[in-house]
């Protein structure tokens, strides 16, 4: 019988379904992939001339200038566990131990700040 289906019979998609199929899935898992952050920010105030150091309790530091305006910012740190700590003058001044970090996280740590005031006053510099 012609046209009849016989038993066991899978009938194939076209070349070009699975194509498409197979590009959807890909954009869906770049989407999904690109929504979890890998890496995070530690960032706050402190007084103007500082240096802050991150280090990871993996091991890995890195450092950033207090700038002006009593900020800093160090970004695109793995995750983990973390010692923030401020540095005047080449000593440590201060320490925050045991800082996470966490998915697509940015953490603040504030250092005090004399008067209460991290930027360089005006007419100073």
């Amino acid at each position: 019988m012609k046209g009849a289906k016989q038993p066991g019979h899978v009938r194939r998609m076209p070349r070009g379904s699975w194509i498409l199929a197979i590009a959807a899935v890909a954009a869906l898992g770049a989407q999904g992939a690109s929504a979890q952050s890998t890496s995070g920010s530690i960032f706050g105030q402190a007084p103007v001339g500082g240096t802050v150091t991150v280090k990871s309790n993996a091991g890995g530091s890195r450092h950033a200038e207090v700038k002006d305006s009593g900020r800093y910012r160090i970004d695109g740190l793995r995750l983990g566990m973390y010692t923030v700590t401020l540095q005047k003058d080449g000593k440590d001044v201060d320490t925050r131990s045991n800082v996470p970090l966490k998915v697509g996280g940015a953490v603040e740590i504030d250092f005090a700040c004399p008067n209460d005031q991290c930027a360089k006053p005006e007419g100073s510099g």
